[in-house]
C-alpha cells in the first residue's frame, strides 16, 4: 500500500505528479449561444501566438467573403460548415495549444440545449471549465444548466468569463453582480473553486493580455489562470486501481512461463512488493515485477502503463481489476448512478445493454429510472420512465456479473461507465455512480430535499 512507500519514493512519485499537472491542462469551454465562446477560444489561439499562417489566411479569406473586415477568430473553431453558415458551435471542437508554461488540450462545446450532450461528453475529462456570460445579460437558464453538468461531472475548477464587457462600458457593478449570483449558485453544487474574469473575447481584454479599460480589476488574465491554476493530484493519497487490459503469455524459449498484466494504473501507486487482490474474483497474490515500458522499477503510480507480474499464477484476464487488498473496491450487480443520455433513441426502463467499465463489459439491464433532472432549476421529475437524448436522470441496474465500482466522486475514472447498444455497439448513455452533487461547498447554503437537489 501507498503507506509503505519509503519518503524518498513519496517525494519522487508527488515530484512526477506535479510535473504532469504543470505541464498539461485539459479543459472545456461552455456558455449560452451568442455568448462569444468560439470567439473567446479563437482569441487565446491567435494571441497566444499559436495559429498557424495558413489557419489565419483561410479565417480571413472566410471573413471577408461574409462582409467582415476583420476576422472572425470564431472561425478558428467552428470548423463545420453548417456551424459557420449557422453561426453556431454544433459539435465538440478540440483543440491542442501550447505556451512556455503549459500544454493544452481543449474542448469547445456547444451552447444550445439539445447539444447537452456534447458539453457533457467534452467536460467528462476535463479539469477545468470555462463558463462564458455575456455581461448584458447575466447568468441565465443555460448558465445553471452548465454550472450544474459541471458539478455533475466533478470539475475541480470553473472560470466564469463576463464577456462582452465592452458592451457595457467596463461597468465594475455590473460585472461584480454576475459574479456573485453565479458564485453562489455553483457553490452551492458542490464545485469545489470558482473564479470570476471579465473579458470582452472580442477585443481581447484580459484574454491573453491585461486590459487597460478595466483597472479596478486585479486578478489574472484567462491565459494567466490557465497557466497558473493547480490541476492533478499527489496519486500517493488515492487507493490504486490497475484494470488490466492485456494478458502477456509470450511463451518463448527465452520466456517460457512469463505472464504478465498490462494497463494503465487509473488512479494511486504500485509497489513491487504490495499485497493485490484481483477483482472480481477476490484472489490475493503480490506484486513481483513493474515493467515500465522496457524497465524494471520498484514504484510505479498513476497515470503510468505498466506491465506486473505478480508471485502467483491466477486465473486473470482483461476487464480484471487489481486493488491493493486493504484498500480494494467492494464488487456489486447492482448499480444506481446518475447518467446523461447520449442516443437519439430513449433509454427506457426493460432495455438491455452492455456496460463498459474501464476495461471491463458486461451485460445489464436498466431496472428503473427513478427520476429526471431538470438542470434548469435542479428539481426532478419521478419515475419518468425513460430518458432521451440531452436529459439527465438517476438509473438502477441490474449487471450480469459483478463490478468493482467505484464512487464517482472518489474516482472520475474508475466510477464512471458507459451504456452501448448490444446490437450495433452504439454508445447509449454516460454514467456516474454514486451520488449526483457534491457536497456543498463551505459556507454555501445546504440543499433540500424539496428542491431536488439531492435525489
Amino acid at each position: 500500500m501507498t503507506s509503505n512507500l519509503t519518503s524518498e519514493e513519496q517525494a519522487a512519485a508527488a515530484a512526477v505528479e506535479r510535473s504532469a499537472a504543470t505541464s498539461q491542462l485539459r479543459f472545456a469551454t461552455a456558455g449560452s449561444v451568442d455568448d462569444g465562446k468560439s470567439t473567446l477560444v479563437g482569441r487565446l489561439l491567435h494571441d497566444s501566438k499559436s495559429v498557424l499562417a495558413d489557419q489565419l489566411e483561410a479565417v480571413e479569406h472566410a471573413s471577408r467573403s461574409r462582409g467582415q473586415e476583420a476576422p472572425d477568430l470564431a472561425l478558428l473553431t467552428d470548423g463545420l460548415r453548417a456551424e459557420r453558415e449557422q453561426g453556431i458551435t454544433i459539435d465538440v471542437a478540440y483543440r491542442y495549444f501550447a505556451t512556455p508554461k503549459r500544454r493544452f488540450i481543449l474542448a469547445d462545446t456547444p451552447g444550445h440545449v439539445q447539444y447537452t450532450r456534447n458539453m457533457v461528453t467534452g467536460a467528462s475529462t476535463a479539469e477545468l471549465a470555462v463558463v462564458l456570460v455575456d455581461a448584458r445579460n447575466g447568468v441565465v437558464e443555460q448558465t445553471r444548466r452548465h454550472a450544474a453538468v459541471a458539478a455533475l461531472l466533478r470539475v475541480p475548477h470553473v472560470v466564469l468569463a463576463v464577456n462582452k464587457m465592452d458592451l457595457v462600458d467596463y461597468a465594475e457593478p455590473v460585472f461584480a453582480a454576475i459574479a456573485e449570483e453565479f458564485t453562489t449558485y455553483a457553490a452551492s453544487l458542490g464545485v469545489p473553486e470558482i473564479t470570476a474574469i471579465p473579458i470582452s473575447a472580442l477585443a481581447g481584454d484580459n484574454v491573453v493580455t491585461a486590459s487597460a479599460n478595466m483597472n479596478w480589476y486585479g486578478g489574472p488574465t484567462v491565459l494567466e489562470h490557465l497557466e497558473t491554476v493547480p490541476v492533478g493530484t499527489d496519486p500517493s493519497q488515492d487507493p490504486a486501481r490497475f484494470p488490466v487490459q492485456y494478458v502477456i503469455r509470450p511463451q518463448t524459449a527465452e520466456h517460457p512461463d512469463y505472464r504478465g498484466y498490462a494497463g494503465q494504473i487509473a488512479s494511486g501507486v504500485l509497489r513491487v512488493g504490495d499485497a493485490v487482490t484481483v477483482l472480481p474474483s477476490g484472489r490475493t497474490s503480490a506484486i513481483t515485477g513493474i515493467d515500465a515500458l522496457g524497465t524494471m522499477v520498484d514504484v510505479a503510480w498513476a497515470p503510468q502503463s505498466v506491465t506486473l507480474t505478480l508471485a502467483d499464477d491466477l486465473d486473470i484476464s482483461r476487464g480484471d481489476l487489481l486493488a491493493p487488498s486493504d484498500h480494494a473496491p467492494e464488487t456489486t450487480r447492482d448499480v444506481e448512478a446518475t447518467v446523461c443520455h447520449l442516443h437519439d433513441r430513449p433509454l427506457r426502463v426493460g432495455d438491455r445493454v452492455l456496460l463498459k467499465h474501464t476495461t471491463r463489459t458486461v451485460k445489464a439491464i436498466i431496472k428503473d429510472i427513478p427520476s429526471r433532472l431538470t438542470l434548469a432549476d435542479l428539481s426532478h421529475h419521478p419515475a419518468p420512465g425513460e430518458l432521451a437524448a440531452n436529459e439527465i436522470g438517476r438509473v438502477v441496474l441490474r449487471t450480469s456479473e459483478p463490478l468493482a465500482l467505484d464512487a464517482y466522486d472518489a474516482s472520475r475514472r474508475t466510477g464512471s461507465f458507459l451504456l452501448i447498444d448490444p446490437a450495433d455497439g452504439t454508445t447509449l448513455t454516460a454514467g456516474m455512480a454514486g451520488d449526483s452533487f457534491a457536497t456543498p461547498a463551505k459556507g454555501a447554503e445546504a440543499a433540500r430535499d424539496d428542491e431536488g437537489w439531492d435525489f
